[in-house]
């Protein structure tokens, strides 16, 4: 019982960082151009072409 004491409060802090790493990524525009990415893989020109 005395575990639960230390595993909800780590827990809910992983939850926040996990949030706080999402929100940055959002912020930062790392989810604006999906389908160019998804088709890059798909082209023959070199990375940076």
């Amino acid at each position: 019982m005395d575990i639960l004491y230390l595993l909800i409060p780590l827990s809910a802090v992983l939850v926040l960082l996990v949030v706080a790493v999402f929100g940055w990524a959002v912020h930062h525009g790392q989810f604006e151009d999906l389908e160019h990415e998804a088709e890059r893989i798909l082209t023959d020109a070199p990375p940076g072409a």
